[in-house]
């Protein structure tokens, strides 16, 4: 429909420009935020020096040390997360055809936080250390995210099964997964009542999602996690594409939607649970960029991917840095501004929906 005699249309090749202009123009904004953010702390290093010091002729030691060991993984930490939950959100929307889907208002997050809980105390996942910046490791990181990833996939599972019983609405989805997500919570509280001091430590842990406990090895982790998945996912854009236009017109197209379905949410739960996993439970950013992008350039998977990527990066960057800065020297954990920011958000979701 956008060729003009055996050619694609200027008008077409206008509004894919536009687009990639777009998200040309958020991945400058993003390195932009990433400079900034490594920038800004307790220690305020200049920007320039910030550049200097990656680029290897920072004359500072100092400095480097604070940005290498401290600043750098973190700020990774975030724009990773932040890229992983926010495509896993877009996904789950997709293939579940409902525009509440993410992972925290489904309760897979929830899931996984329980999974990670359980190896703590079943599997010695979680250990105290003496420094007040790092008060909890990851012992047995693989159990942990294992365990995560696990009960993740048995709120999958549920999920999915749901999705294909008859009458299921997107609204009993999302109300199924506000139950997932309680039961989970219940089960990880009660873990806590019979945890000691020190699991207890570690349970909590997952509790307040923070970017700032994601040293190089647990952002390694991440990282291999999330690009495997994102490549996954933007492999099979079309296929959102088609499931997008209706079940029917998909597997008319040769869309085998029950795979798609099955491998998306397998996926995507496996970004969520090695996420929660590391970093903890961070709410909202699955929810809301992918909304934000869609009303910016659309429905395209081809775009929505990597536009919903960059604007979860965007946005868990951006609550990092206001974590840090808000109440400083004292560091809130991140998950808290983004719950702050994205509950209005989702109430107003809500509504929208109701009125439609």
């Amino acid at each position: 429909m956008h060729l003009e005699e055996g050619t694609l249309s200027p008008l077409y090749k206008e509004y894919q420009a536009r687009k990639i202009l777009w998200l040309f123009s958020g991945g400058v904004l993003l390195c932009g935020v990433i400079v900034l953010s490594i920038s800004v702390g307790a220690v305020r290093i200049p920007p320039l020096d910030v550049l200097f010091t990656l680029l290897g002729r920072g004359d500072t030691k100092r400095w480097a040390i604070i940005i290498w060991n401290v600043r750098l993984p973190q700020t990774l930490a975030a724009v990773v997360a932040g890229a992983g939950l926010s495509v896993a959100g877009a996904v789950m929307q997709s293939i579940l055809r409902n525009p509440l889907g993410s992972p925290f208002t489904l309760g897979i997050s929830n899931a996984a936080a329980f999974g990670a809980a359980l190896s703590v105390m079943v599997l010695g996942a979680g250990r105290m250390l003496s420094s007040q910046s790092d008060a909890v490791s990851i012992l047995s990181p693989f159990a942990a995210t294992g365990a995560a990833f696990f009960s993740s996939l048995v709120a999958t599972g549920v999920i999915l099964l749901l999705s294909r019983t008859r009458g299921a609405t997107p609204e009993s989805m999302a109300l199924s997964g506000v139950a997932l997500a309680s039961l989970f919570t219940a089960g990880t509280m009660l873990l806590q009542y019979f945890a000691d001091d020190t699991q207890l430590a570690a349970m909590v842990f997952w509790t307040f999602g923070d970017v700032a406990r994601a040293g190089w090895r647990e952002l390694t982790i991440i990282t291999a996690f999330v690009f495997i998945s994102l490549l996954y996912f933007f492999a099979h854009r079309w296929d959102y594409n088609a499931i997008d236009a209706g079940e029917e017109t998909a597997m008319g197209l040769g869309v085998k939607v029950r795979q798609v379905r099955l491998f998306g949410m397998v996926f995507a739960s496996l970004i969520s649970s090695v996420i929660v996993a590391f970093v903890g439970v961070i709410g909202f950013v699955g929810l809301v960029c992918p909304h934000i992008v869609r009303r910016v350039i659309g429905d395209d998977y081809r775009f929505l991917i990597p536009g919903s990527a960059l604007l979860g990066s965007l946005l868990l960057l951006g609550a990092d840095m206001a974590a840090r800065l808000v109440l400083a020297p004292r560091v809130l954990p991140v998950s808290v501004l983004t719950s702050f920011l994205g509950a209005p958000l989702f109430i107003w979701l809500i509504t929208r929906r109701g009125r439609s």
